[in-house]
């Protein structure tokens, strides 16, 4: 595993909000150097998702169907369908939809994700060091999951909550 103590998050960027009145939708845009078979397969199969996604699941996520998914650091486990699973194109379950786009050598990975407004640069930000360590796992260079309260004891997410919060026009939460 190579030094998580070597990482530091770049600034805030490829973020939008939509929003339909307190329905907000969170869309990161993240262009990755892998082609999307490799970044599909790490979105779908719950040994990649354990090292670097913010949920644990008990079933592949690349077929449409059920499986129980449990956010790190909460207890609650959520039954789940997938309800699109067009690899390596799109996959949606929940409150989360991927779109994969293959950009050159690598991919186009877009994410929307439906958040309380009251934590959409939380999850922002969030969102960012899981495609940093994504990212880093892709390249054979991991260096760990950073999720959940783990992640907001991290000396980069404070800083990317509130940029993204300036981004975004709306208070820093605490």
């Amino acid at each position: 595993m190579t030094d998580r103590g070597q990482y530091t998050p770049g600034p805030a960027s490829g973020a939008q909000v939509r929003k339909d009145g307190e329905k907000w939708t969170l869309i990161l845009v993240r262009e990755l150097r892998h082609p999307p078979e490799k970044v599909w397969r790490a979105l779908t199969d719950p040994a990649h998702l354990r090292e670097w996604a913010p949920f644990d699941v008990d079933g592949s996520l690349g077929t449409v169907g059920t499986v129980n998914l449990t956010w790190v650091g909460t207890p609650q486990v959520s039954e789940t369908r997938v309800t699109r699973a067009d690899a390596p194109k799109v996959l949606e379950y929940s409150d989360i939809r991927w779109e994969l786009e293959a950009f050159g050598s690598g991919t186009r990975l877009t994410l929307w994700h439906n958040i309380d407004r009251r934590f959409i640069s939380w999850g922002a930000a969030g969102w960012h060091i899981c495609f940093d360590v994504l990212e880093r796992l892709l390249a054979a260079e991991p260096i760990g999951r950073i999720v959940g309260a783990e992640a907001m004891k991290f000396g980069g997410w404070q800083r990317l909550n509130a940029e993204y919060a300036k981004q975004f026009g709306i208070e820093t939460p605490n």
